[in-house]
């Protein structure tokens, strides 16, 4: 006999395991028919839970045997697009994770599910008869639940001396409580009661009515007629010096009006803007401006890396792009790395675009993140600028997507999903058949070599704007200053240049890429280095509070007196970091003022702008920091950057190492001598032979690209190879060597059919970090279809060998 017809949504559930990685359907109920759609948030019952989930299909069909049905919609409008649905099964895919986990790497965090159990007395309890060794907990539980109006949380019953979740279950199976899941979300809007007069034409009448010794009304009623438009209650109240109950009476009366009304949390609501209008462009600048828009107006999918030189003007490219794209009724996503998100930055498309552009980063709260998001969503702006995940902003015509210092490593998540943004990118143009921009000074090796291979377009910027030189850049031979009895971190050109910067009223960057006064202290009796208890990694001395701390698990202590291994008490501090800098310039210059940008300074919210807004104003010689100053930053006054251990990168134990070093170097470089006055660059190193510090000292782009890719090619590293890296980690040191060797094993039983290495298992780069145990396996392989199919499935299998809790794979792509 054939079942029913009926609408189904098929439904990701909000479980991140690969147990129920897959689409479970629902029945559509009548009422909801309309609302469920592809990307909708929905509540549903999953086994004894209720759970939130994402439609990814709506299909009428045959209704399976008893198919539970969908309870709630959770919102007006589906938080995805099918786009975006469509690209989360893909990343699924493409980056081995769960389908929820990429679903909801799309959304606000705020929109992810919250889940409590909720405690009621069941209806018939009375009429069964407890035991005794239950009948005392019992007792004080259904007495809680009475002083909590019939119902109290879980956690609250376990806090009833005697109760645990044993007593709970038991309780719960012989029929006396019920037990609920009571799902939500984080979302919390604001509002704001707005006031006005009911009807202002009979205000002189009205306020004539009102008794004389209701003063307080009247004056509320008079500051309304005099206002004669409608006024926030705050500001009613506070001009009034009044209470909420007066205005209430005065609308009971019918005398005026009230209502609330949602309103966004805006980050740049006390900001003004300065308006800006289109610069003439230089030659170059009109060139690429046209490639950009040439795969736009002929709608087909293109990637253009832009190479310009830093201060060549490439922002201004981006913003009239953006403006061309916005007359064709079409939207721009521009991404730009976090710690270049700048208040600068920010305002240039504020500036030029106005409340067209909604702004996605971190600093945010998660409050005015969700009003910036809820404002793309509800298509109120027409841009977004942010960092990483602005690339699933749910735009449904977009028209341009912009990814600026494209090289920046930010662009790849670290937890998964472990995606890159750029390419989601690649997969959005091609669902609108558009442009994608790749701007930088300095171009990843792969994106490079993708350029002068014709898989993407290349656009050079050979030149500064108004014919502004580049910076003169001398390398400092730190091993000849030490020959020369030179003892001090910065070098002899170094503190004469900053000399003659400061006299000159002109002002200097410091670049040194480690925070902290010291980068280990150790024991110079016995050598014991003081190392975090949770990781192998050496604590950093930290001088404002005297503490040694771990940078990778956040473990904290005071800096012991003597030491742990041998009660010496000569302990001593060694290596560099930005607070020692900061210390070591007040000593060589006094009366230099100095604004230290690191993680530690810009913790609190608005710390990173106020830093950068006090230099910008004067108030400082110096500013002082890490890679965040390295990048996005354009000081009229700053002449002079000099980066103290340009070597700090170069010899880690990672192939991008000099590709990284050089990126930096240049970035930090191009700070100089932005505007009228000329700059100078002075980079302190003890290896002012090696290809990268070259190549940064003098411009020399296609030197360093050729001999990186020289290098790469004969060490079979990207892009002439694809990696996946596995780091496998266990709380057991045996265990998680034995788990390595097992996944190696299961992944060279393929190398005899195809040309792949397995690399490893090895210790991992930081071989333990909070308490677990990490190994590292890294496969190579020939980047084609067939062959990145069969690595990524055997890879799949390999990860899915043990069932331990307590063991964890990660596996990213590339070593991005």
């Amino acid at each position: 006999m054939p079942g029913r017809n009926g609408w189904m949504a098929d439904i990701y559930v909000e479980v991140p395991a690969k147990a129920v990685d897959r689409p479970y359907s629902y029945l559509i109920p009548d009422e909801w028919r309309e609302e469920v759609q592809i990307g909708s948030r929905v509540q549903v019952p999953f086994g004894p839970r209720t759970l939130i989930g994402y439609v990814v299909d709506v299909r009428e069909g045959e209704l399976p045997p008893r198919v539970k049905a969908i309870q709630e919609v959770l919102d007006l409008q589906p938080p995805l697009t099918p786009e975006l649905v469509g690209i989360g099964r893909r990343m699924a895919d493409e980056y081995l994770c769960t389908t929820i986990t990429a679903l909801q790497a799309m959304v606000p965090s705020v929109l992810k599910g919250t889940y409590q159990k909720k405690i009621t007395l069941a209806t018939d309890y009375d009429q069964r008869e407890v035991s005794a060794s239950l009948e005392e907990m019992f007792g004080s539980l259904s007495q809680a639940i009475s002083e909590g109006n019939g119902v109290i949380s879980w956690d609250e019953a376990c806090q009833i001396q005697g109760i645990h979740r044993g007593i709970l279950k038991r309780l719960s199976e012989q029929g006396f409580i019920r037990i609920h899941e009571v799902v939500g979300d984080k979302i919390t809007k604001q509002t704001t009661t707005w006031v006005w007069l009911t009807s202002p034409s009979d205000g002189e009448m009205m306020l004539r009515d009102l008794p004389k010794r209701a003063m307080k009304q009247r004056e509320v009623f008079s500051y309304l007629l005099e206002k004669g438009v409608e006024v926030p209650l705050p500001d009613l109240l506070s001009a009034t010096a009044t209470a909420r109950t007066t205005v209430k009476s005065l609308v009971e009366k019918g005398i005026i009006s009230w209502e609330e009304r949602e309103e966004y949390r805006d980050p740049y609501a006390h900001r003004t803007f300065e308006q800006t209008t289109a610069l003439s462009f230089t030659d170059e600048q009109a060139a690429a401006f046209e490639a950009i828009m040439k795969p736009i107006e002929q709608g087909e999918a293109e990637t253009i890396l832009l190479h310009g030189v830093t201060g060549s003007g490439k922002t201004e490219i981006y913003l009239q792009a953006i403006a061309e794209v916005l007359v064709k009724g079409k939207e721009a996503i521009v991404l730009v790395p976090e710690i270049s998100l700048t208040p600068q930055m920010v305002d240039r498309f504020k500036g030029r675009f106005g409340s067209q552009v909604a702004v996605l980063h971190s600093r945010l709260s998660s409050g005015e993140r969700f009003d910036e998001w809820l404002k793309i969503r509800r298509g109120e702006v027409k841009i977004v600028v942010g960092a990483r995940s602005a690339i699933f902003a749910p735009f449904e015509r977009l028209g341009i997507i912009i990814i600026d210092e494209e090289h920046e490593s930010s662009y790849k998540q670290e937890e998964n999903p472990r995606y890159h943004a750029r390419e989601i990118a690649q997969w959005r143009i091609q669902e609108h058949q558009t442009a994608l921009v790749l701007g930088s000074a300095t171009p990843q090796v792969e994106s490079y070599y993708a350029a002068r291979t014709g898989e993407y377009r290349l656009v050079n910027l050979h030149k500064r704007v108004h014919g502004r030189p580049l910076p003169e850049v001398e390398v400092v031979d730190l091993r000849e200053e030490l020959a020369q009895g030179n003892r001090s971190m910065f070098s002899r050109s170094l503190k004469t240049e900053l000399m003659e910067c400061i006299n000159r009223g002109e002002q200097a960057v410091l670049f040194l890429n480690r925070r902290g006064y010291s980068t280990f202290v150790m024991c110079r009796d016995c050598g014991e280095t003081l190392a975090c208890p949770h990781c192998e990694i050496s604590l950093t001395y930290h001088e404002t509070n005297r503490t040694v701390r771990c940078h990778y698990c956040g473990y904290a202590s005071q800096l012991p007196k003597c030491c742990p291994q041998c009660e010496s008490e000569h302990i001593r501090h060694f290596g560099t970091g930005t607070q020692k800098v900061e210390a070591e310039l007040g000593k060589a210059f006094p009366g230099i003022r100095v604004i230290r940008m690191d993680v530690d300074t810009t913790s609190r919210k608005g710390s990173h702008e106020r830093l950068l807004h006090d230099f910008g104003a004067g108030r400082a010689d110096v500013l002082l920091g890490t890679q965040m100053i390295a990048k996005g930053l354009d000081f009229p006054k700053v002449t002079l950057v000099g980066v103290i251990a340009a070597d700090s990168m170069l010899h880690l134990p990672d192939f991008r190492a000099a590709e990284r070093t050089y990126q930096l170097l240049t970035q930090v470089s191009g700070r100089a001598g932005r505007h009228e006055y000329l700059g100078k660059v002075i980079i302190q190193t003890y290896s002012t032979d090696h290809y990268s510090i070259q190549a940064a000292a003098e411009h020399w782009i296609e030197d360093f690209y050729r001999q990186e890719c020289q290098m790469r090619k004969l060490h079979l590293y990207p892009p002439f190879r694809r990696l996946y890296t596995m780091v496998i980690s266990h709380p057991d040191r045996v265990r998680v060597l034995q788990y390595g060797q097992e996944i190696a094993r299961s992944l060279n039983q393929g190398t005899f059919q195809y040309d792949y290495q397995v690399l490893g298992p090895v210790p991992a780069m930081i071989p333990k970090i909070k308490d677990r145990y990490r190994l590292q396996i890294m496969i190579k392989y020939e980047a084609n279809p067939d062959l990145n199919a069969y690595v990524k499935e055997r890879v799949r299998q390999a990860t899915q060998v043990q069932d331990d809790a307590d063991l964890r794979i990660q596996v990213q792509r590339d070593g991005v």
